[in-house]
């Protein structure tokens, strides 16, 4: 069976391993240093996981004896303002690794940019709007010189918005938390529950193709209000009025995410690697979160 190292163990990257542990392979991963014995720690150790710590001032400790019997890679780690922090730390490492027969980077389709509601695909080019998918398009390439120049098999998925257990607005609802539903026609974004990004990389790791890139979401682009309203008739609680985007209370962040306006075409999914998503729109998703 395979190994598998996670640069980055967080929520996507867990999907996966509970996925691949299941089937027999044996999962290690990075987490950040400062607390060493955190929950999240212990729990993944409980589950015979190896962790290690890593993060943009801190290197693996002998990273050729933790690589020497890795099979697959992911990595799901935020790149930093000059690019990739696995690249910035262990670029030779990586690129001697001797048993690696496929590599994952999770990046966004925030490097396609704003294409004021019309439609990408892979073959499009970048064009990121901002500075953080700018920062994700400089790790993407970098990624794939790895490739170029050493045969790295590197494979590069595009992750539109990840909900799922724990992360939706069922969850945001239940907890009473304040909720807008924000007007702004024809503003759409994709999503992805996060199941079905575990389900896209394993049928990536059972096909590999080193250089492919695959846009990863679901197959129904939405305006938030629609998302929200349904989540609340889901509930059986009243629907917020409508509030105009000028009027909205955003952080600056969540601002910013709305300077894109896109939809994402992920038939690339079902005609190379053969998946059928299990939560194919938000209504599937939303009322399995229910």
């Amino acid at each position: 069976m395979g190994r598998l190292f996670c640069f980055g163990y967080g929520y996507s990257a867990q999907f996966l391993a509970r996925r691949l542990r299941q089937a027999g392979w044996s999962v290690a991963g990075t987490v950040r240093p400062p607390v060493r014995e955190t929950d999240k720690v212990n729990e993944l150790r409980a589950q015979g996981d190896l962790v290690y710590f890593f993060d943009s001032a801190t290197a693996l400790d002998n990273p050729r004896k933790v690589f020497q019997d890795v099979t697959h890679v992911l990595v799901s780690i935020p790149p930093g303002p000059e690019g990739d922090l696995v690249l910035a730390r262990h670029r030779d490492d990586v690129a001697q690794m001797k048993k690696l027969q496929w590599l994952g980077y999770l990046s966004t389709t925030g490097v396609y940019g704003t294409r004021d509601g019309g439609t990408v695909t892979e073959d499009d080019p970048v064009r990121p709007s901002l500075p953080r998918s700018r920062a994700r398009a400089r790790a993407e390439a970098q990624w794939l010189q790895l490739w170029r120049e050493h045969g790295v098999p590197v494979h590069l998925f595009r992750l539109a918005g990840i909900y799922g257990p724990g992360r939706n607005i069922i969850s945001r609802l239940r907890a009473g938390q304040v909720v807008q539903r924000i007007d702004r026609p024809g503003q759409v974004f994709s999503r992805i529950h996060v199941a079905d990004i575990a389900a896209v990389l394993a049928a990536s790791v059972a096909q590999p193709r080193a250089g492919g890139i695959y846009n990863v979401c679901d197959d129904a682009p939405e305006e938030p209000s629609a998302v929200t309203a349904y989540a609340c008739q889901l509930l059986g609680v009243p629907v917020p009025p409508l509030v105009s985007f000028a009027d909205a209370e955003l952080s600056p962040m969540a601002r910013s995410f709305w300077q894109d306006n896109k939809r994402v075409d992920n038939r690339r999914l079902r005609d190379e690697l053969g998946v059928v998503l299990q939560y194919p729109n938000y209504q599937a998703g939303l009322q399995a979160l229910l």
